[in-house]
């Protein structure tokens, strides 16, 4: 049976719950870290194709802002996290407070690439700090590696050197809110987890959420 249809919503459920944890650490950290008050959740988590990934973010040619880093340990994978860049531009000018920022003219600020991998940084670490403790399996991200460009190319680099790569990606919605006062900002991403094939049976089975075969 196709994974597609094996992976049922429970399953989801379940990483959701995962997913609203590991956003609620890194809330507090992102709070600690800009002295701000930052307020994040996962509103949905769903399963799609690899080439449902690229419309998400709008379309293949759209350009957009991505950390890229591979899951090492006991379930081995991919994961990017993508702002459409007008997103990433509104996130970084609050975050480093600076209204010219922006990633449509390079060269970029080295100060705002910073800040914006920062945000992947702890956002990354946090989702897979969850995920490892829900599941006792050894998760170990590389450094993370930040990229401006097509969100095409940017998922065929970062799978260019994997010899299997599994049809289906699961999508990990991402709000962050900023608390300004009593205004707010709203900053809307998403998080591709893009586990190796025989990753995704693991997962779910030390989940407590076996996939039927």
């Amino acid at each position: 049976m196709d994974l597609v249809n094996r992976i049922k919503d429970y399953h989801l459920d379940i990483l959701k719950e995962v997913g609203n944890i590991g956003a609620g650490h890194a809330a507090t950290a992102l709070s600690n870290l800009l002295n701000k008050t930052i307020d994040m959740k996962v509103p949905a988590v769903r399963l799609v194709s690899f080439n449902e990934i690229t419309e998400l973010v709008g379309g293949s040619e759209n350009v957009v802002a991505a950390i890229y880093l591979r899951i090492e340990g006991e379930v081995p994978g991919n994961m990017f996290f993508m702002l459409p860049v007008n997103e990433a531009n509104t996130l970084i000018q609050q975050l480093i407070v600076d209204k010219n920022f922006n990633l449509n003219h390079p060269p970029y600020p080295e100060l705002g690439l910073s800040a914006l991998q920062e945000v992947g940084n702890i956002l990354a670490g946090s989702y897979l700090s969850a995920l490892s403790d829900f599941t006792k399996l050894t998760l170990q991200p590389s450094v993370p590696a930040l990229s401006v460009d097509m969100a095409i190319a940017i998922l065929s680099y970062g799978l260019l050197e994997l010899s299997q790569v599994g049809d289906y990606a699961i999508v990990i919605e991402t709000e962050i809110l900023e608390i300004v006062d009593e205004s707010s900002h709203k900053t809307k991403g998403h998080f591709f987890l893009l586990p190796d094939p025989d990753s995704y049976e693991k997962i779910f089975h030390a989940l407590g959420v076996p996939i039927d075969e």
